[in-house]
């Protein structure tokens, strides 16, 4: 089975085409460093939950979006190892500022328990 870095955040709208080539740039540095897939998914359906939802984990403000992603990888010492090597990598440099507040972002690793592929 893979393991499985996921992350939830709050995207102002005018940052969609930055956040998108972020990830695109972010993509290029995970893979040589061993992600097995990225995907990155903007709002298109997100309900108010009663008690908590996606908005309230992220702090979202008025004129944001939510972004649900998750990055896979072959297992969780290549996840970490990648993790530091990108964290050391002068290509996070040239991200400069992050179309985001990544103080608001939710992450973490998981390994899965189901996984299926049609």
């Amino acid at each position: 089975m893979t393991y499985v870095n996921g992350f939830v955040l709050a995207v102002p709208n005018g940052n969609k085409a930055a956040y998108i080539e972020t990830a695109q740039k972010f993509w290029d540095i995970a893979k040589e460093f061993g992600a097995l897939s990225q995907v990155e998914c903007w709002e298109s359906d997100v309900k108010d939950g009663h008690t908590t939802d996606f908005r309230r984990a992220t702090k979202a403000e008025d004129g944001e979006r939510i972004v649900f992603s998750w990055v896979t990888w072959p297992d969780k010492a290549t996840a970490k190892a990648a993790e530091t090597r990108m964290m050391e990598d002068p290509r996070m440099e040239e991200f400069g500022e992050m179309p985001f507040d990544g103080k608001r972002m939710v992450y973490g690793g998981f390994e899965p328990v189901v996984e299926k592929h049609a």
